[in-house]
């Protein structure tokens, strides 16, 4: 397969409670760019991210055929295969929701909680990742005095680049957004939009937005999806 693709979707098909999403759907998306997903609401949009994550597996009454490999530490991987657990699989493609979801700890818990669940204990090797990842967020200097205050203490928008460094943390090579800017003022939408452009050089971003003007500041590539397919924008 092409190394400039990160991932590759072949002859996908979902159904909920028997009624299709999508329909033989094959896609590639480029490795360091962001790539857009427009369209109506209501057509899929953030399912179809959660079928690059597995994070639909928990909704019953769903159903998928298909294949999805994804590019991971240089390797071909099928991640609906065996090679590939969902928790190792999230770490590596990490989520952002639409609405802003600090857990209810502080700034410094809610950065450390995911290390914590891959075991590490070495306290200043989790102080480093967690101001590397802030400082990539553009939150270092606006949190750095006061990491043990409550996350929900943040802004909106501050709230949201939180949860786009927790994601960081664990150097996921995929980051999935589902309309992250969606509850943001235009000032801390800017900065967020700041932010996805500059992460291309880490990681490869799919970002949901009903924002044309926004797709066509930051997005490399777009999609919009309709009719149980998608179409190049």
């Amino acid at each position: 397969m092409d190394n400039h693709i990160k991932i590759r979707v072949k002859n996908l098909t979902f159904s909920y409670h028997k009624i299709p999403i999508f329909e033989n759907i094959s896609l590639d998306f480029e490795a360091h760019a962001i790539t857009a997903i427009t369209g109506p609401s209501g057509r899929g949009k953030s399912t179809f991210l959660s079928i690059l994550n597995r994070l639909w597996e928990s909704q019953p009454f769903s159903r998928m055929q298909g294949k999805v490999w994804i590019h991971l530490d240089g390797h071909w991987i099928d991640i609906y295969g065996r090679t590939l657990t969902k928790p190792d699989l999230r770490r590596k493609v990490g989520m952002v929701f639409q609405t802003p979801n600090p857990l209810p700890m502080s700034i410094y818990k809610n950065m450390a909680f995911p290390l914590k669940l891959i075991g590490m204990t070495d306290k200043s090797l989790v102080a480093d990742k967690i101001t590397a990842a802030l400082r990539q967020a553009f939150l270092w200097d606006e949190v750095k005095d006061r990491l043990n205050n409550s996350a929900f203490s943040l802004s909106g928008g501050q709230q949201q680049r939180l949860c786009i460094a927790r994601a960081l943390v664990s150097r996921p090579e995929i980051l999935l957004l589902d309309e992250p800017t969606s509850s943001l003022d235009a000032g801390a939408a800017s900065v967020i939009e700041d932010l996805l452009v500059n992460l291309k050089k880490q990681c490869t971003l799919i970002v949901v937005s009903h924002y044309l003007d926004q797709v066509s500041r930051i997005a490399d590539n777009a999609l919009k999806l309709e009719s149980c397919g998608f179409t190049q924008v």
